[in-house]
Protein backbone atom coordinates (compact mmCIF):
# COMPACT_ATOMS: atom_id res chain seq x y z
CA UNK A 1 0.00 0.00 0.00
CA UNK A 2 1.43 3.29 -1.04
CA UNK A 3 1.65 6.25 0.97
CA UNK A 4 0.44 9.51 0.09
CA UNK A 5 0.97 13.01 2.04
CA UNK A 6 -1.81 15.97 1.87
CA UNK A 7 -0.14 19.25 2.77
CA UNK A 8 -2.79 21.33 1.72
CA UNK A 9 -7.10 21.47 1.85
CA UNK A 10 -8.37 18.46 -0.17
CA UNK A 11 -12.51 17.81 0.03
CA UNK A 12 -13.79 14.90 2.13
CA UNK A 13 -15.17 13.23 -0.71
CA UNK A 14 -11.80 13.10 -2.19
CA UNK A 15 -10.05 12.47 0.85
CA UNK A 16 -11.93 9.21 1.32
CA UNK A 17 -11.75 8.16 -2.27
CA UNK A 18 -7.56 7.92 -1.51
CA UNK A 19 -8.35 6.31 1.88
CA UNK A 20 -9.93 3.40 0.61
CA UNK A 21 -7.17 2.34 -1.10
CA UNK A 22 -4.29 4.23 0.36
CA UNK A 23 -2.03 5.11 3.55
CA UNK A 24 -3.52 8.46 3.53
CA UNK A 25 -1.64 11.65 6.17
CA UNK A 26 -3.47 14.53 5.80
CA UNK A 27 -2.25 17.59 7.20
CA UNK A 28 -3.57 20.51 5.82
CA UNK A 29 -1.36 22.99 7.64
CA UNK A 30 1.71 21.09 7.57
CA UNK A 31 2.92 23.10 4.37
CA UNK A 32 3.91 26.20 7.32
CA UNK A 33 6.08 23.94 9.45
CA UNK A 34 8.76 23.00 7.06
CA UNK A 35 10.76 20.54 8.74
CA UNK A 36 7.62 19.18 9.80
CA UNK A 37 6.54 18.62 6.50
CA UNK A 38 9.77 17.26 5.30
CA UNK A 39 10.04 14.48 8.43
CA UNK A 40 6.50 13.51 6.92
CA UNK A 41 7.61 12.89 3.28
CA UNK A 42 10.60 10.47 3.97
CA UNK A 43 8.34 7.35 3.35
CA UNK A 44 5.46 9.25 1.39
CA UNK A 45 5.01 7.87 -2.71
CA UNK A 46 2.85 10.68 -3.05
CA UNK A 47 2.11 14.77 -1.99
CA UNK A 48 -0.97 16.04 -3.23
CA UNK A 49 -0.71 20.14 -2.90
CA UNK A 50 -1.98 23.46 -3.64
CA UNK A 51 -0.19 26.57 -4.26
CA UNK A 52 1.21 27.31 -0.86
CA UNK A 53 3.25 24.13 -0.43
CA UNK A 54 6.90 25.11 -2.06
CA UNK A 55 8.34 21.64 -3.78
CA UNK A 56 11.67 22.34 -4.24
CA UNK A 57 15.44 20.72 -3.82
CA UNK A 58 14.89 21.08 -0.43
CA UNK A 59 11.73 19.46 -0.25
CA UNK A 60 12.68 16.72 -2.47
CA UNK A 61 15.91 15.44 -0.58
CA UNK A 62 14.01 14.45 2.38
CA UNK A 63 11.64 12.51 0.31
CA UNK A 64 13.78 9.20 -1.21
CA UNK A 65 10.37 7.50 -2.65
CA UNK A 66 8.03 10.28 -3.98
CA UNK A 67 6.65 8.84 -7.56
CA UNK A 68 4.47 11.85 -8.12
CA UNK A 69 2.85 15.26 -6.70
CA UNK A 70 -0.40 16.33 -7.27
CA UNK A 71 -1.48 19.97 -7.96
CA UNK A 72 -4.96 21.15 -6.77
CA UNK A 73 -4.86 23.87 -9.05
CA UNK A 74 -2.89 24.43 -12.41
CA UNK A 75 -0.80 27.00 -11.57
CA UNK A 76 2.95 25.68 -11.43
CA UNK A 77 4.97 27.97 -9.84
CA UNK A 78 5.69 26.15 -6.29
CA UNK A 79 6.67 23.48 -8.05
CA UNK A 80 10.45 23.25 -9.24
CA UNK A 81 9.21 21.01 -13.11
CA UNK A 82 12.85 20.35 -13.50
CA UNK A 83 14.59 18.99 -10.22
CA UNK A 84 11.09 16.84 -10.32
CA UNK A 85 11.59 16.03 -13.78
CA UNK A 86 15.56 15.12 -13.07
CA UNK A 87 13.85 12.37 -10.45
CA UNK A 88 11.22 11.23 -12.63
CA UNK A 89 8.61 12.55 -10.30
CA UNK A 90 5.49 12.98 -12.22
CA UNK A 91 3.53 16.37 -11.70
CA UNK A 92 -0.09 15.90 -12.52
CA UNK A 93 -2.30 19.47 -12.19
CA UNK A 94 -6.08 19.92 -12.43
CA UNK A 95 -5.98 21.16 -16.15
CA UNK A 96 -9.52 22.78 -16.54
CA UNK A 97 -10.92 21.49 -13.68
CA UNK A 98 -12.04 25.09 -12.37
CA UNK A 99 -12.18 26.68 -15.70
CA UNK A 100 -15.96 26.87 -15.29
CA UNK A 101 -15.37 29.18 -12.06
CA UNK A 102 -12.90 31.02 -13.68
CA UNK A 103 -15.34 32.14 -16.83
CA UNK A 104 -17.77 33.11 -14.54
CA UNK A 105 -15.76 35.23 -12.35
CA UNK A 106 -14.54 36.88 -15.79
CA UNK A 107 -17.43 37.84 -17.32
CA UNK A 108 -19.02 38.94 -13.63
CA UNK A 109 -16.42 41.36 -12.97
CA UNK A 110 -16.56 42.88 -16.95
CA UNK A 111 -19.56 42.96 -16.25
CA UNK A 112 -19.51 44.99 -13.13
CA UNK A 113 -16.83 47.18 -14.40
CA UNK A 114 -18.23 48.31 -17.81
CA UNK A 115 -21.60 49.41 -16.15
CA UNK A 116 -20.22 50.82 -12.96
CA UNK A 117 -21.79 48.62 -10.25
CA UNK A 118 -19.34 49.61 -7.90
CA UNK A 119 -19.36 53.45 -7.56
CA UNK A 120 -22.86 53.29 -7.72
CA UNK A 121 -23.18 51.40 -4.61
CA UNK A 122 -20.84 53.53 -2.66
CA UNK A 123 -22.38 56.84 -3.80
CA UNK A 124 -25.83 55.40 -3.12
CA UNK A 125 -25.01 53.96 0.25
CA UNK A 126 -23.75 57.40 1.05
CA UNK A 127 -26.41 59.22 0.06
CA UNK A 128 -26.28 59.89 -2.73
CA UNK A 129 -28.85 59.82 -6.20
CA UNK A 130 -26.33 59.57 -9.25
CA UNK A 131 -28.56 58.03 -11.21
CA UNK A 132 -27.86 60.92 -14.93
CA UNK A 133 -24.01 59.86 -14.20
CA UNK A 134 -24.53 56.30 -14.56
CA UNK A 135 -27.08 56.22 -17.31
CA UNK A 136 -24.26 57.48 -19.19
CA UNK A 137 -22.43 53.98 -18.76
CA UNK A 138 -22.88 51.20 -21.89
CA UNK A 139 -24.17 48.13 -22.50
CA UNK A 140 -21.79 45.22 -21.99
CA UNK A 141 -24.02 43.03 -24.85
CA UNK A 142 -21.95 43.84 -28.30
CA UNK A 143 -18.76 44.90 -26.46
CA UNK A 144 -15.34 43.49 -27.39
CA UNK A 145 -13.73 40.55 -24.88
CA UNK A 146 -9.88 40.52 -25.43
CA UNK A 147 -8.62 36.72 -24.33
CA UNK A 148 -4.68 36.77 -23.56
CA UNK A 149 -3.96 33.10 -23.19
CA UNK A 150 -6.09 30.86 -24.85
CA UNK A 151 -5.78 27.55 -23.26
CA UNK A 152 -9.10 24.98 -21.70
CA UNK A 153 -9.74 28.45 -19.12
CA UNK A 154 -9.65 30.75 -22.12
CA UNK A 155 -11.87 28.58 -24.18
CA UNK A 156 -14.63 28.57 -21.58
CA UNK A 157 -14.23 32.03 -21.10
CA UNK A 158 -14.82 33.04 -24.68
CA UNK A 159 -17.92 30.25 -24.63
CA UNK A 160 -19.56 32.18 -21.92
CA UNK A 161 -18.60 35.53 -23.59
CA UNK A 162 -19.84 34.71 -27.10
CA UNK A 163 -23.25 33.26 -25.29
CA UNK A 164 -23.43 36.52 -23.54
CA UNK A 165 -23.72 38.23 -26.94
CA UNK A 166 -19.72 39.85 -26.77
CA UNK A 167 -17.13 39.21 -29.79
CA UNK A 168 -14.08 37.99 -28.56
CA UNK A 169 -10.59 38.00 -29.79
CA UNK A 170 -7.56 35.66 -28.99
CA UNK A 171 -4.22 36.34 -28.28
CA UNK A 172 -1.74 32.95 -27.29
CA UNK A 173 2.11 32.90 -28.89
CA UNK A 174 1.56 29.07 -28.65
CA UNK A 175 -1.43 28.57 -31.00
CA UNK A 176 -1.15 29.17 -34.93
CA UNK A 177 -3.66 29.66 -37.20
CA UNK A 178 -6.22 32.56 -38.25
CA UNK A 179 -8.69 31.62 -35.32
CA UNK A 180 -9.63 28.75 -33.02
CA UNK A 181 -12.99 27.31 -33.38
CA UNK A 182 -15.01 27.85 -29.86
CA UNK A 183 -18.67 26.04 -29.87
CA UNK A 184 -19.07 26.62 -33.88
CA UNK A 185 -17.85 30.18 -33.35
CA UNK A 186 -14.20 31.23 -35.25
CA UNK A 187 -11.93 33.67 -32.79
CA UNK A 188 -9.70 34.99 -34.80
CA UNK A 189 -5.84 34.97 -33.55
CA UNK A 190 -4.38 38.43 -33.17
CA UNK A 191 -1.30 39.76 -32.40
CA UNK A 192 -1.15 41.54 -28.77
CA UNK A 193 -1.08 45.10 -29.72
CA UNK A 194 -3.97 44.19 -32.33
CA UNK A 195 -5.98 42.73 -29.16
CA UNK A 196 -4.84 45.41 -26.88
CA UNK A 197 -6.23 48.29 -29.16
CA UNK A 198 -9.66 46.43 -30.18
CA UNK A 199 -10.99 45.43 -26.93
CA UNK A 200 -13.08 46.84 -24.55
CA UNK A 201 -12.00 44.28 -21.22
CA UNK A 202 -8.94 42.12 -21.76
CA UNK A 203 -8.39 38.98 -19.63
CA UNK A 204 -5.53 37.12 -18.81
CA UNK A 205 -4.87 33.34 -18.56
CA UNK A 206 -1.23 33.02 -18.74
CA UNK A 207 1.26 31.30 -16.86
CA UNK A 208 3.89 33.38 -15.15
CA UNK A 209 6.91 32.41 -17.35
CA UNK A 210 10.48 34.46 -17.50
CA UNK A 211 8.43 36.07 -20.93
CA UNK A 212 5.51 36.91 -19.43
CA UNK A 213 6.26 38.33 -16.04
CA UNK A 214 5.68 42.30 -16.20
CA UNK A 215 3.93 41.69 -19.89
CA UNK A 216 1.42 44.33 -19.06
CA UNK A 217 3.79 46.98 -18.18
CA UNK A 218 3.24 50.38 -18.51
CA UNK A 219 3.59 50.73 -22.42
CA UNK A 220 1.33 47.50 -22.53
CA UNK A 221 -1.28 49.23 -20.44
CA UNK A 222 -1.28 52.20 -22.71
CA UNK A 223 -1.96 50.16 -25.49
CA UNK A 224 -5.30 49.13 -24.22
CA UNK A 225 -8.13 51.19 -25.90
CA UNK A 226 -9.07 54.22 -23.61
CA UNK A 227 -11.36 52.74 -20.92
CA UNK A 228 -11.10 49.44 -21.25
CA UNK A 229 -10.94 47.02 -18.59
CA UNK A 230 -8.39 44.60 -17.30
CA UNK A 231 -9.01 41.48 -15.68
CA UNK A 232 -6.45 38.99 -14.20
CA UNK A 233 -6.96 35.71 -12.71
CA UNK A 234 -4.00 34.21 -13.90
CA UNK A 235 -0.23 35.20 -11.70
CA UNK A 236 0.14 38.07 -9.80
CA UNK A 237 3.83 39.60 -11.99
CA UNK A 238 2.24 38.79 -15.15
CA UNK A 239 0.67 43.19 -14.58
CA UNK A 240 2.68 46.30 -13.17
CA UNK A 241 0.28 46.60 -10.05
CA UNK A 242 1.69 50.62 -9.82
CA UNK A 243 1.71 51.25 -13.15
CA UNK A 244 -2.11 49.86 -13.40
CA UNK A 245 -3.14 51.94 -10.37
CA UNK A 246 -2.57 55.05 -12.04
CA UNK A 247 -3.92 54.72 -15.29
CA UNK A 248 -7.27 53.31 -13.20
CA UNK A 249 -6.67 56.54 -11.07
CA UNK A 250 -6.68 59.39 -14.05
CA UNK A 251 -9.66 57.48 -15.84
CA UNK A 252 -6.92 56.19 -18.64
CA UNK A 253 -8.45 52.63 -17.85
CA UNK A 254 -12.16 52.27 -16.73
CA UNK A 255 -11.31 49.51 -14.46
CA UNK A 256 -10.03 46.33 -13.36
CA UNK A 257 -10.55 42.96 -11.57
CA UNK A 258 -7.51 41.37 -9.74
CA UNK A 259 -7.92 38.28 -8.00
CA UNK A 260 -3.95 37.31 -7.90
CA UNK A 261 -1.31 39.70 -6.92
CA UNK A 262 2.73 40.22 -7.38
CA UNK A 263 2.97 39.07 -3.58
CA UNK A 264 0.45 36.63 -1.90
CA UNK A 265 -1.20 36.98 0.96
CA UNK A 266 -1.24 40.60 -0.56
CA UNK A 267 -1.01 42.42 2.93
CA UNK A 268 0.08 46.10 1.40
CA UNK A 269 -2.16 47.72 -1.44
CA UNK A 270 -1.83 50.71 -0.58
CA UNK A 271 -1.06 51.61 -4.09
CA UNK A 272 -4.70 50.65 -5.26
CA UNK A 273 -6.19 53.20 -2.20
CA UNK A 274 -9.19 55.33 -2.79
CA UNK A 275 -9.89 53.68 -6.33
CA UNK A 276 -13.57 53.02 -7.00
CA UNK A 277 -13.04 51.08 -10.51
CA UNK A 278 -10.88 48.30 -9.11
CA UNK A 279 -12.36 44.50 -7.62
CA UNK A 280 -9.90 43.16 -5.75
CA UNK A 281 -10.43 39.39 -4.43
CA UNK A 282 -8.02 37.05 -2.76
CA UNK A 283 -7.42 34.40 -5.19
CA UNK A 284 -10.62 33.39 -5.02
CA UNK A 285 -11.50 33.62 -9.14
CA UNK A 286 -11.29 29.54 -9.68
CA UNK A 287 -12.19 28.88 -5.77
CA UNK A 288 -15.93 27.84 -5.62
CA UNK A 289 -17.51 24.68 -3.81
CA UNK A 290 -18.07 23.11 -7.33
CA UNK A 291 -14.79 23.26 -8.48
CA UNK A 292 -13.30 22.38 -5.17
CA UNK A 293 -15.37 19.34 -5.55
CA UNK A 294 -13.89 18.51 -9.22
CA UNK A 295 -9.88 19.66 -8.74
CA UNK A 296 -9.95 17.30 -5.33
CA UNK A 297 -11.59 14.17 -7.21
CA UNK A 298 -9.75 14.75 -10.37
CA UNK A 299 -6.34 14.87 -8.78
CA UNK A 300 -7.33 11.85 -6.50
CA UNK A 301 -8.59 10.06 -8.98
CA UNK A 302 -4.88 10.36 -11.14
CA UNK A 303 -2.74 9.78 -8.61
CA UNK A 304 -4.69 6.14 -7.79
CA UNK A 305 -4.05 5.76 -11.51
CA UNK A 306 -0.34 6.84 -11.35
CA UNK A 307 0.40 4.94 -8.40
CA UNK A 308 -1.38 1.52 -9.69
CA UNK A 309 0.39 1.65 -13.01
CA UNK A 310 3.90 2.54 -11.48
CA UNK A 311 4.04 -0.75 -9.37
Amino acid sequence: MSSILISEFITSQALETLRASHEVIYAPEIYKQRAELISALQHSDALIVRNLTQVNQELLNGAPNLKVVGRLGVGLENIELPACAQRNIKVIPATGANAESVAEYVIGTALALTRGFLPATAQTLSGGWPRPHFSGYHEFTGKTLGVVGFGSIGRVTAQKALAFGLKCLAYDPMLSGQSVDVGGTAVPLVTLDALLASSDAVTLHLPLLPETRGLFSAASLDNMKHGACLINTARGGIVDEKALAERLRSGRLGGAALDVFEKEPATDLSHFAGLSNLIATPHIAGVTSESNDRVSQMIADEVIQFLRNSK
